[in-house]
Parts: structure tokens; sequence; C-alpha cells
């Protein structure tokens, strides 16, 4: 039965993993907390890094001999095979530690069996502690691995009446100052933005992370059909941060670093588009594009989490932030869970994701 202090240990853990967002990719992110046998704390430690320690490694190198008979807090199942860097699982049993807590599994198949090499190594072993929370911090891995396409957060930024543009085109600046950096946590925790040819047409945005140090950049996606909106000197082709095009197989264009995929009934395939991203080792995906781009991924399933920025604005005419998403009806519709409404600056951030179908009786 766990503790008050198996929770606080945890909660720690789950804290620390969110440090690694956007910068151990295509690895989870991974925190760990040990406290000695006494249950006091001996180290910590969160996976900053692909190819880098694991969480486990950095929290028993600051344990030391502490860790000997004490207990690890892991946000994910201790993994068993060694890559880049051994099995977490195998280096808790030589540290000692006499109990191991983890709270979520690891579907990863190449990775899983840990929880077992602790038991057959007589430690003791626990699964399941704030296993909500921890899954929430490391949702985008755990999609990429159970569903082998990215993590999909679509972004918009809207008036009140839902209008992204002014009927004469303009939008700058329909959210505040605060949102916009906001919008810059979200870029530097994502592993590719994503826009298409009418954003760059309009807004030659840039869609690289600004103001938040250290941050990794993420990959500049644009889907592009027919090659032609991406032009010479276009902001998103500077060296700020790595670009692909994706245009469709048959179009004729002089780009460099383009993936062409299959064309869809309205610009180019989501579900390939996706598919080649993943195996360009991307498991998150910001998507900033406009109207119909969005529209695309909603009418692919492919839009996991939305997170809309709306202003105190009406404009009553111009576009919505939403295009043609193949719903029809109003039984089509697709429902959302809302899960946090914060005030940022004088805008408000509405997060929501998909509702889950109910259960059968």
């Amino acid at each position: 039965m766990a503790t008050a202090a198996d929770a606080d240990a945890m909660r720690r853990a789950i804290q620390l993993a969110a440090r690694g967002l956007g910068s151990t990719s295509p690895n989870p992110v991974v925190g760990c907390v040990i406290l000695d046998a006494s249950g006091q704390p001996a180290g910590a430690g969160f996976h900053q890094r692909a190819g880098g320690p694991h969480a486990e490694v950095h929290a028993l190198r600051e344990a030391g001999e502490r860790a000997r008979g004490g207990t690890a807090y892991v946000t994910l199942e201790p993994c068993n095979h060694t890559g880049r860097t051994g099995p977490c699982a195998q280096a808790l049993v030589e540290a000692g530690i006499g109990r191991v807590v983890y709270a979520v599994g690891d579907p990863n198949a190449q990775a899983t069996g840990g929880a077992d090499t602790l038991r057959a190594a007589g430690v003791r072993v626990e699964q399941g502690l704030l296993a909500d929370q921890a899954e929430a911090g490391n949702i985008a891995w755990l999609t990429s691995v159970r569903l082998g396409r990215p993590y999909v957060l679509w972004k918009y930024a809207a008036t009140l009446d839902g209008r992204i543009a002014a009927q004469d085109g303009t939008s700058r600046w329909i959210t505040s100052p605060e949102s916009r950096a906001d919008v810059h946590r979200l870029r530097a925790e994502a592993d590719a933005v994503i826009v298409g040819s009418g954003t760059v047409r309009a807004d030659d945005p840039h869609l690289a992370v600004r103001g938040i140090e250290g941050a990794v950049q993420p990959l500049r996606v644009v889907v592009d059909t027919e090659g032609t909106a991406v032009k010479p000197g276009a902001r998103v082709l500077d060296d700020a941060a790595p670009t692909l095009i994706a245009v469709a197989e048959d179009a004729e264009t002089e780009l460099l670093d383009v993936v062409r995929l299959p064309r869809a009934a309205h610009g180019l395939s989501v579900p390939a588009l996706l598919e080649a991203l993943h195996q360009r080792g991307v498991r998150s995906v910001l998507l900033e594009g406009g109207p119909t781009l969005a529209g695309a991924f909603v009418a692919a399933g492919a839009v996991d989490k939305v997170v809309g920025y709306l202003a105190p604005v009406l404009l009553g005419a111009g576009r919505t932030a939403l295009a043609d998403a193949g719903i029809s009806t109003i039984t089509e519709a697709l429902r959302l869970d809302m899960t946090e409404t914060v005030r940022v600056g004088p805008d408000l951030r509405v997060t929501a994701t998909p509702a889950k179908a109910p259960k059968e009786r």
C-alpha cells in the first residue's frame, strides 16, 4: 500500500521528468527519485537528452552508497535493454536498491521487461502509483509507441467569436504578447512544428523557438503540396532551425530538403506525413497551420490535443479556426473533454482532448 511519502516522491519524479520535454526525443521523458533505507532523500535525476544517461543513472550517481536498501521511484518502468546506454533495471540491481515503484509500464517491446528483471533479482516491485499523472506528462512518447505516429497538438489563436483573421486577412496580433510567448513554450516542447502553404503565403512565419534559453529547435515542416509556396528567402529557410518541405509525389519543384508524399482528396495524405515524420524520429508535433490543414488533421483522426488561445476580441467576419473536417452533421461532431482553462495575460488558454467513447455495459 502506497504511503504519503511514496506519493510525494513519485510526484517529485514526475516534476523532474517534465524538465526533459523537448530534449529527449525519440526517447521518453523520465524522472527518478531515490530514498535511502530510512526514507530520507538520497538522489534524484531525469533523462536530459537522447543518448545521455537515463533518469535512474543520474539518481543513482547522486545517491551513491545510500541507494543500497533504498527505494527508487520512477515515472516509467526501468528499461531492460542495451541501446546507447545500459539497462536501467540492471543498474538498480547492482546498486542494491531494495524496492522499485514505477508509475507506467513501458509499452516499447524492445525495452520492456525491466520489472521482471528486478523481481528475479529479489527487488520488491510495485506499479501504478500516480500513473495517470505520469502518463499525462509522457503522453507524446507513449502515443508514438502505441500508435506508431507522432502525438499531435493543434494550437490556434482566435477571437472570442472564433475568427483567426479579419475579413481583409490581417491577423497580427489577435492575441497578447503573453500568449505568443506561451506558444514558444509549446514549440520548445515539440519535435516538429507544422504549417501549411496558406500560412506561409500569408504570414511568412519563422517557426523557431525564441525567448527560451537552451531550447532544442524543433523541425520546421511546411506542407506545400505543389511546392510553390516556399520562396527563396522565406524565413523558414534560414539556419535558425532545420526545415522540411512536404510536397506531392508528382510536384515539380526545385526545393531542397523535401519529402514527397501521396496526394489526398485535399492536399497531402496526413497519415503518410505523420509516418514520414515518425521515421525521422519525430515523436511530438505542434500543428500551427491554418484552418485547411487543421481540418485535414481532424478529418484524419490525427489530433490528440487542442490548445486554443481566445482573445477578448470580436470581428464578426473573417476566417474561422477550423475549415472542412469531414463533419456534415451534429452527430458526427468531434466532442472534446475540457482539461484546463488558464488566463494568459488578457487571453484565455483552453486545453481539450478528444472525448473517449463511453464503454458499453
